[in-house]
């Protein structure tokens, strides 16, 4: 082994957000030199689940994006260290900021009913029962909830609700998901209920979140010498028990060799993912159904049959039919489509956000970008994404379930709910359209019992942590990018000794003003 590779003494399996923030905050916080650090990382390019790649002539990708807020402490504090790529005088938590200064976000057209706005589109039209059922499900204790079902808890009428429709699009809740994450959220988020039917609150970030969140983080991280290792698959590890307690002592590699770790050494491990198996699919393919799992699950499996504290990654991975569902992004060289929208939802490209198509079977739901959406965009491109939540229902133009359909029949079913005719829809033409099947992209939010996720630290850990959104931080809410970065301040504050951990979780549902605000909100007031 070279003298290079024995001075690694903090090994960080996985390279998505939660991987990169550890590296950072134990460079940043706990003086750890960059060398002393390598990310494994299984794919070809580091960020996990927060991507963006491609170009105009191919088309650009997306597979998703997740939501930011005020309130994400740990991420804001992660990012407020890190140059934004496009001006390195300022963080790229300042960018983040000034871009929702620039470009404030207020839809004016969150749903569509028959081809054109919905009438009701600022009303959650909820029951006093479906109130009563929300306030009653905040006011409950975790414990007293066990693995029920959303389902379970609310009348079927509650799910023909504006509300639950926003609700879910948003946060991709399903009826058949955790009841405990959605208490989790409705808990977490309540200081948003007054803006929900406009998306008010909601930050986003100048680019996709690879070119605006990851690509800088992975330039800081590079430049102090940490060495991230793509294309470098770590399938399991050896735990010893030592009179001190468990410790890892080597990492296997997917290629069979393995890595010792020293007596100093400190691992990260990243368990499961939300985009591992994703299938691609273009205009005129659609994504395979195979949904094959990839590395990370295999292995989380490994780790949980061999050592105990490892939780049960059955509880999340076992039925991508409830799990999954297929995003697309359209690439298109004209600006007609999104002048159309423009005058359509009264709001200007970027600005409105989240636009869900009511009476679809897929429940199909589109977001029109502020140009450009990518660093390098050619200029003339326009990129939108879109996704479907019911991906196993069938179109209501489109006579299959938007899993089978390629990128051109995703088009035609958008087309339809829009009530485009013929020389509205040749603005496709041409249009590069790249879709994607995720099976796991909602197994966060699955059905568990207390021990299915991990904690950071799992007992008797001496020398590893656990990080990522399946390991337990309680009070916080998975799907979210906060929720990964919360986890590896734990992890790092925890292992090296040297690192303050996070903030508690803000509890907006404490304060009294935010809670008279919700009701009103919830009441239609």
């Amino acid at each position: 082994m070279s003298a290079r590779a024995q001075k690694i003494e903090h090994h960080i399996v996985g390279s998505g957000i939660a991987g990169l923030a550890a590296a950072v905050f134990l460079v940043r916080d706990a003086g750890v030199e960059g060398k002393c650090i390598r990310i494994y990382e299984q794919l070809c390019v580091p960020g996990g689940s927060l991507d963006g790649a491609g170009n105009a002539e191919e088309g650009y990708l997306i597979r998703g994006g997740r939501m930011f807020e005020e309130h994400f402490a740990c991420t804001f504090d992660l990012l407020g260290t890190i140059p934004s790529a496009d001006d390195p005088g300022i963080s790229v938590a300042e960018d983040i900021k000034a871009f929702n200064h620039m470009v404030p976000g207020s839809s004016n057209c969150r749903l569509v009913r028959g081809g054109k706005p919905a009438e009701d589109r600022y009303d959650l039209t909820l029951s006093v029962h479906d109130i009563f059922d929300i306030n009653l499900l905040v006011l409950r204790s975790e414990s007293s909830l066990g693995s029920r079902r959303i389902d379970d808890w609310f009348q079927p009428a509650f799910f023909e609700s504006n509300f639950w429709l926003m609700w879910s699009t948003m946060f991709s809740f399903q009826p058949w998901h955790a009841l405990i994450e959605m208490r989790r959220y409705l808990r977490r988020f309540i200081h948003l209920f007054p803006g929900f039917t406009r998306l008010a609150g909601i930050l986003r970030t100048r680019y996709n979140q690879y070119d605006s969140v990851i690509a800088p983080v992975v330039t800081w991280l590079r430049e102090r010498g940490v060495q991230i290792a793509t294309g470098t698959q770590v399938a399991d590890v050896t735990i010893r028990d030592t009179k001190e307690g468990r410790c890892v002592t080597e990492l296997v590699l997917g290629d069979g060799s393995s890595v010792p770790v020293s007596g100093a050494g400190r691992v990260y491990l990243t368990l499961g993912s939300m985009t591992d198996g994703s299938a691609a699919g273009s205009n005129h393919h659609a994504p395979s159904l195979e949904d094959r799992e990839g590395g990370a699950w295999a292995f989380w499996r490994r780790l949980a049959a061999q050592y105990d504290g490892f939780g049960n990654p059955e509880a999340f991975c076992r039925d991508t039919g409830k799990t999954a569902w297929n995003s697309f992004t359209v690439t298109l060289d004209d600006p007609a489509f999104f002048e159309f929208m423009e005058d359509f939802t009264n709001n200007r490209t970027g600005t409105g956000g989240l636009v869900t198509f009511a009476d679809s079977g897929w429940l199909l739901s589109i977001v029109l970008f502020h140009q450009p959406h990518f660093r390098g965009q050619k200029h003339g491109a326009y990129t939108f994404w879109g996704y479907g939540l019911r991906d196993d229902f069938t179109g209501d133009f489109i006579s299959k379930p938007m899993r089978e359909a390629t990128g051109e029949e995703i088009i035609s079913e958008l087309s339809g709910h829009l009530r485009l005719n013929q020389q509205q829809r040749a603005w496709f033409k041409g249009a590069r359209i790249l879709s994607s099947r995720m099976p796991f992209i909602t197994s966060q939010f699955m059905p568990r019992r207390p021990g299915d996720r991990p904690d950071v630290r799992p007992g008797g850990a001496q020398n590893y942590a656990v990080i990522g959104q399946y390991c337990e931080l309680p009070r916080d809410c998975v799907f979210t990018v906060e929720y990964s970065v919360r986890s590896a301040r734990i992890a790092v504050s925890e292992l090296s000794g040297r690192v303050d951990p996070p903030p508690p979780v803000v509890r907006t549902d404490l304060d009294p003003a935010v809670l008279a605000r919700a009701a009103r909100a919830l009441m239609g007031m």
